[in-house]
């Protein structure tokens, strides 16, 4: 089939593409209400070298640094669930309101977001108030370095060595980008899916719309007359 045969297959149902793909895209407005302003919202980002310290024996040679430093890495990723758990965000909640700032546990669970690179923890805070979030980074930091004990329990505080190498640092969030390309590949998606159904539909239609329709079913074609 030529591309001209296509393209006529299209213009004689282009109002089902063209409409699918306004519906979705006012739906989607409707649904997003872009011009509404939306509250501010801040992250926090800390990062953490985690490691404990070798175990020191006078006169005797072994593979300690070998192996603390391999348990090092172990750590990282025990310490990336810790600060997802609840019992680390009652931790962090207690220091908060010691400080006469109230925030529940499970809000900071569920605002906390951990990742590991070999032995460097990251923990990324996300809050709508920068004054707080900068409050509840600290308190973060405070429980990981001077309590890490306490969720370890095979370790003392004297082995156990989690330093803040880089401390919250707060940015505001902007619209992230699956936020902005939202809109145009719904668009894009019910364009794509009209034009499937004009297909469809075509394919579907037994009219005879030309000489090319008759000659499929094997009729022959005598002579035409121009539409001018």
């Amino acid at each position: 089939m030529e591309l001209r045969s296509y393209w006529r297959i299209i213009l004689r149902r282009w109002w089902l593409p063209v409409g699918l793909a306004v519906a979705v895209g006012l739906l989607t407005l409707v649904m997003q209400k872009p011009w509404q302003p939306k509250p501010a919202s801040y992250s926090a980002t800390m990062r953490f070298n985690v490691g404990i310290q070798p175990e020191r024996i006078p006169g005797v040679y072994t593979y300690d640094r070998y192996y603390t430093m391999l348990t090092s890495e172990y750590l990282v990723d025990d310490l990336g669930e810790i600060a997802r758990s609840q019992v680390f965000a009652q931790a962090v909640s207690k220091r908060l309101e010691s400080q006469g700032i109230v925030v529940p546990a499970g809000v900071i669970g569920a605002s906390t977001q951990p990742g590991k690179l070999h032995r460097i923890l990251t923990i990324g805070v996300t809050w709508g108030d920068e004054a707080q979030l900068r409050a509840i980074a600290n308190a973060i930091a405070a429980t990981l370095t001077e309590r890490s004990a306490d969720f370890f329990g095979q370790f003392s505080a004297a082995e156990a060595d989690i330093r803040l190498i880089d401390p919250p640092a707060v940015a505001r969030v902007g619209r992230a980008a699956r936020e902005q390309l939202d809109l145009p590949l719904r668009v894009l998606l019910a364009l794509a899916a009209g034009l499937g159904l004009v297909f469809l539909l075509d394919y579907l239609d037994e009219s005879v719309r030309g000489r090319d329709d008759l000659e499929k079913v094997g009729l022959k074609v005598l002579a035409e007359v121009p539409r001018k």
